[in-house]
């Protein structure tokens, strides 16, 4: 059987944003207005088809007094108490003063776990042990979590009251709460009932896999967009007679309008597998996300410092001059590396403000084929990269509960890809160095992968 949790406790509490998190579920509807969850719904966390855990999103106590004063005038011994309840479910099920009630107890009644929700920044009411009573009288397993929602913190004496009830009382933010934050809170489910132990471990095993495998096509698909990147170019005819500029710079301006419709492809496509499809990114403001990929502030933030960048300049062009020396058997005396050095190193340096050379690659019927690209400054696969590194760890770590728009700032703001160690920056700039003098290749694009999932290990320092 898989383990299912009703979720439930007064109303606004936090209690759908508990599910949204648990069950990756940003279709979930949140709002402050209590009163938002009408009827209780089932969440089921699936991991390619295979289910692991149920959660039910259910309505906020109303009536509980009412409940608990039905069930104590018809009490008889205590090991009665949970068919009571379901008796009170059951004929109330018509009965719209208690609609509430019957939706937020029916999942219990029918064997799930109880996930008793109170707001920890409020102060504890004596009103509130009428529902833990209720519960108490289910006889079903139960955990309370205690979600601070607001400034003020009231935990303590929360803890106190919860301990009388509950044999598992743990704080949750269920809007802040991180990858291992959920899943300790999962192997805490599974101490209610030694029945559910093994499945959460199951799913405990195959949700860590899963991230993996979620860092691994995100590492994939960014490498892919390096490459198509790297190798992008325009093309048109110019009509003989005419100028060339107003060409270049349409090419040019087709170029970019490319080149950000694939980074937006790749941002879709990373956000997909980590199921925030519908995650929207911040547009107004100087929100770094969002910081324009040409723009030289955009550059500042994201790429490589001047002095990084000319070390992998000098690294990047001695790749490509390499070349020359195999192509002469070894006659130059490695005078193609160290011309290829100086070479690169300069343009890292000096030509970081060009964006893509212009070519005209020959005549066509009535004029000539200009093509604008690959871009072709030191900076920009760098700053392509630090991009969809920040953009990828603000999706692998929020959960979907917290609904805002993607924004954040970065430790320093500036030089981003400075933040990498010295052996994965060489790496790094050798391979896209040799995509640069190569073009697109499968062997090329598989070393990539493994480099770039080695970025997407590491934690950006954020503010």
């Amino acid at each position: 059987m898989i383990p299912t949790f009703a979720v439930v406790g007064h109303p606004n509490k936090g209690k759908s944003s508990i599910v949204a998190t648990l069950a990756e579920d940003e279709r979930l509807a949140i709002g402050p207005t209590p009163g938002t969850t009408r009827r209780a719904s089932a969440h089921t966390f699936s991991i390619d088809g295979t289910p692991q855990y149920v959660l039910v999103d259910t309505p906020g106590f109303q009536r509980a007094g009412a409940v608990l004063e039905w069930l104590e005038d018809r009490a008889t011994t205590a090991s009665a108490r949970p068919a009571l309840v379901a008796e009170f479910v059951s004929s109330h099920a018509t009965d719209e003063r208690f609609r509430d009630e019957c939706e937020l107890l029916r999942p219990i009644v029918e064997g799930a776990g109880i996930l008793y929700v109170v707001d920890g920044s409020k102060p504890y009411g004596a009103e509130y042990e009428l529902e833990m009573q209720i519960l108490q009288w289910t006889g079903r397993p139960r955990m309370a979590l205690i979600n601070l929602i607001g400034e003020e913190d009231h935990t303590a004496e929360w803890r106190q009251a919860l301990d009388q009830y509950f044999s598992i009382v743990r704080v949750f933010d269920a809007v802040a709460a991180d990858f291992d934050t959920r899943v300790a809170l999962l192997r805490a489910f599974g101490e209610l009932d030694a029945s559910w132990r093994a499945p959460l471990e199951r799913a405990v095993t195959a949700l860590v896999e899963e991230r993996d495998s979620r860092r691994q096509k995100s590492a994939t698909e960014i490498a892919a967009c390096l490459v198509d990147s790297l190798v992008m170019t325009e093309r048109a005819s110019l009509a003989e007679g005419a100028p060339l500029e107003p060409l270049k710079a349409e090419l040019v301006d087709a170029l970019k309008r490319k080149l950000r419709r694939r980074e937006d492809r790749c941002r879709a496509a990373v956000q997909g597998f980590y199921r925030h499809q519908d995650l929207a990114r911040e547009e107004a403001g100087q929100t770094l996300i969002d910081e324009d990929l040409f723009t030289e502030t955009g550059w500042e933030l994201f790429g490589l410092s001047r002095q990084r960048l000319v070390i992998t300049g000098v690294l990047t062009g001695a790749v490509a001059g390499g070349g020359i020396d195999l192509l002469l058997g070894g006659a130059s005396l490695a005078l193609g590396a160290g011309i290829g050095a100086l070479i690169g190193g300069a343009g890292a340096w000096l030509g970081g403000s060009e964006l893509a050379r212009v070519r005209i690659l020959g005549e066509s019927l009535g004029g000539q084929v200009v093509q604008v690209g690959p871009v072709k400054a030191p900076n920009f696969p760098w700053v392509l990269l630090g991009r969809a590194w920040l953009h990828h760890q603000l999706v692998a770590e929020r959960n979907h509960a917290y609904r805002d728009a993607i924004s954040v700032s970065v430790k320093g703001e500036q030089n981003l890809m400075d933040m990498l160690p010295d052996d994965l920056v060489r790496s790094l700039a050798r391979a896209m160095g040799q995509v640069r003098s190569r073009g697109d290749d499968p062997e090329l694009r598989q070393q990539l992968v493994a480099l770039v999932a080695r970025v997407l290990t590491r934690p950006l320092k954020t503010n």
